[in-house]
């Protein structure tokens, strides 16, 4: 028998469905007060989960877009594929699907979204190691997760269990599965620029895609636009540096393969590259959005305040939002 009943007051429409011996409540919401109201708030355990909600955010948005990345790049390593459309489609579909896992903490899952947000967008401070550190650990996770999916082709490509090298090194190599190495003939000069420019790009247009006053995007179409970007990325400035442009993305995996066998080559291989994807993502982040600021952006910015943010105004400044 099914039956509904219309709730007393408001606009709220409750609509109980009884089939059988199930019964499912649905609460229709016209009330924009109850639109994003949390069910059983009062919960324990949902008490704990409000009060780490944006660690948790942060760390399973980074989780899923690292098992998509490496995942990809696994299946091209592993099969001998070598394609590289593929990886930058894996490394997008990577990040498009953890914006919606991570929506609750901005989904920054990048230190160096973390820190432009701090300095461009008055994210506050006290939160940067908290959503680095939860970046670093989900990336090294889905590393490990990885690692366990693919293990047995791992032996079979390397030559043994026991067996575990790095690419530039050996022909064999599967390092470049979990972090990123440079080209052999790049000094370390032109590995740094590659990452600084992959990541100011990608900043600059994160912002871009974020920015109302001027075209922007739709929320719900903003993975989707990061797909693109992060697609397009790939295919154009991939191949030198592997494209870390994100510090956890790179130092956390390459952390987890040292634990796992490979040598201490990891650190050292290619002018001791292993610095590279860590530092150079951090300043050339912070560069594409100091671009963006300086020649479009008009919104709250230290850059649209008297010297640049380095004098405080007279009147009260602009208010810090969390992006």
């Amino acid at each position: 028998m099914d039956a509904a009943r219309r709730a007393n007051g408001g606009d709220s429409q409750f609509v109980l469905t009884i089939v059988g011996d199930n019964a499912v409540a649905e609460l229709i919401r016209h009330d924009p007060d109850l639109e994003n109201a949390d069910i059983g708030a009062e919960l324990p355990w949902s008490i704990a989960r409000s009060k780490t909600k944006e660690f948790f955010s942060e760390f399973l948005s980074t989780f899923i877009l690292l098992c998509f990345g490496e995942g990809t790049v696994a299946q091209n390593v592993l099969s001998g594929s070598g394609d590289t459309i593929n990886i930058g489609f894996g490394w997008g579909i990577g990040v498009m699907m953890g914006i919606y896992v991570g929506g609750k903490s901005g989904a920054h899952m990048n230190p160096a979204v973390t820190l432009a947000c701090c300095i461009f967008r008055g994210f506050k401070w006290k939160k940067l190691p908290i959503y680095v550190l939860a970046q670093v650990l989900g990336a090294m996770s889905a590393t490990a997760v990885v690692y366990l999916n693919y293990k047995t082709a791992i032996d079979i490509h390397e030559g043994g269990p026991d067996i575990r090298t790095i690419p530039g090194i050996s022909k064999t190599g599967t390092a470049g599965i979990y972090s990123t190495y440079a080209q052999p003939f790049l000094s370390s000069g032109q590995q740094f620029f590659s990452e600084f420019l992959a990541t100011a790009l990608l900043i600059f247009c994160l912002f871009a895609l974020l920015d109302h006053r001027n075209l922007g995007i739709n929320r719900q179409l903003l993975p989707l636009g990061m797909f693109f970007v992060i697609f397009g990325i790939a295919v154009a400035f991939g191949w030198e540096t592997g494209f870390a442009i994100n510090p956890a993305r790179d130092f956390g995996p390459r952390a987890v393969a040292s634990m796992l066998g490979y040598s201490v080559d990891i650190w050292t291989v290619h002018h001791n590259y292993a610095w590279v994807p860590i530092i150079a993502p951090l300043i050339g982040g912070s560069f594409g959005a100091l671009m963006y600021d300086i020649f479009i952006y008009t919104g709250e910015s230290p850059i649209n305040t008297p010297w640049f943010g380095l004098r405080k105004p007279k009147q009260t400044g602009w208010s810090s939002s969390q992006v």
